[in-house]
């Protein structure tokens, strides 16, 4: 029962990992085909950005941190859980604002 769990766990921090790339949005900034030709400024689309877009450093801090705390309650109980969730937030917070490319590739 507890390797099924454990499998369950992680599968479901494989899918949380993997949402960030569900979560490009269809609506991307192009410049407009008059102003590129114009040489005039660049037009972007006045589309709203979407809650993805706009806690995205958060979100992405808070779900290690979940997942930090599911592991580590999974193996060490309490401590377990509150050792694995500081780790987690560590490891993320490192990841989101140090590491992770910000420039947009197109």
């Amino acid at each position: 029962m507890k390797k099924l769990l454990s499998a369950i766990i992680c599968l479901v921090l494989l899918a949380a990992t993997a949402m960030p790339t569900w979560a490009r949005s269809r609506h991307h900034h192009h410049r407009s085909y008059a102003s590129h030709y114009a040489g005039r400024r660049v037009y972007y689309s006045s589309s709203r950005r979407t809650f993805w877009q706009k806690h995205r450093d958060k979100l992405t801090v808070a779900m290690g941190t979940g997942g930090g705390a599911i592991l580590g309650g999974l193996i060490g109980g309490k401590k377990g859980a509150a050792i694995g969730a500081l780790s987690g937030a560590g490891g993320s917070a490192l990841y989101t604002y140090k590491i992770r490319r910000r420039t947009r590739r197109y």
